[in-house]
């Protein structure tokens, strides 16, 4: 036994060593089991906080996309709106301007009932070196004809017009060359002749003529029509006197005549397809 020992005692101890570790490093793992779990966990965290993040990062995503879409389909309806709104505002404009219209041709047909009116817009100017004329929305579908005088909204004196088609016509303004009316110096009743004239044409001005010698025209007296010979209506005031001059020689004399209308600005007229001839 004492041989057996002395032989084989250090390996029996180290088999006892061993066996015994074994058993401590068994215990050990079993006991530390929370704390394996808990290392795992920290491990992870990392990535669940990402996971989370990315997460949040997509929710975010899909809420500003749906907020987005929100806003451009709230836009888009505000957009109608206010197309529609401005739409309105617009008829509105239009039927306050063609309630204006309607209350001066009321107005004009109040101070001459022997009228028959036409109210028509200008759609075209035209000017050059000669002549200065206007084109308007109504032709013979609207019974209107050449000579057809035409007034502006006040009652003053436009022109005449001098072609027309089934739904247009073209007036040849008083400050065109070509024109040329009897006339009468409201003040006195003399008869005098407003015409055309090539210089004050660039002025939009006239002339007027074959003054009374006994009965000078005074700056400030007005020119109407005298409505002989049936062109034009009587007492249309074709404008008012700036200033008396003299020809060259200095022996006529002649007054510039201011029209009582801006044609320029211009936008509706009457046109006069019938009144009251004065015999």
């Amino acid at each position: 036994m004492k041989d057996f020992l002395s032989k084989f005692g250090i390996w029996i101890l180290a088999v006892a060593a061993g066996i015994a570790v074994l058993l401590s490093v068994l215990s050990y793992f079993t006991s530390t089991s929370t704390v394996l779990h808990n290392a795992a966990g920290i491990a992870a965290s990392p990535f669940r906080r990402l996971s989370e993040t990315v997460s949040q990062w997509v929710e975010d995503k899909k809420h500003y996309y749906q907020d987005y879409n929100d806003l451009l389909a709230e836009n888009a309806a505000l957009r109608e709106e206010v197309a529609e709104l401005r739409a309105n505002a617009r008829q509105a404009d239009r039927d306050r301007e063609e309630n204006a219209l309607f209350r001066e041709l009321i107005g004009l047909r109040e101070q001459r009932r022997d009228f028959e009116l036409e109210s028509a817009m200008i759609l075209e100017r035209s000017a050059n070196n000669w002549t200065r004329t206007l084109t308007l929305n109504r032709g013979t579908a609207h019974g209107v004809a050449v000579k057809n005088v035409v007034l502006s909204s006040e009652g003053y004196l436009v022109g005449v017009v001098i072609e027309v088609g089934l739904n247009w016509c073209t007036v040849q303004t008083i400050i065109d060359t070509d024109t040329e009316l009897g006339a009468l110096l409201y003040r006195t009743g003399d008869v005098v002749l407003a015409e055309g004239d090539f210089t004050l044409m660039q002025e939009k001005k006239l002339k007027v003529t074959y003054l009374p010698e006994d009965t000078p025209l005074l700056v400030g007296d007005y020119i109407v029509t005298s409505g002989l010979g049936g062109y034009y209506p009587s007492n249309i005031v074709v404008g008012v006197v700036e200033s008396v001059e003299a020809d060259d020689d200095g022996l006529v004399q002649y007054a510039v005549l201011t029209p009582m209308l801006d044609f320029d600005t211009l936008t509706e007229v009457f046109i006069v397809k019938a009144f009251e001839i004065v015999e």
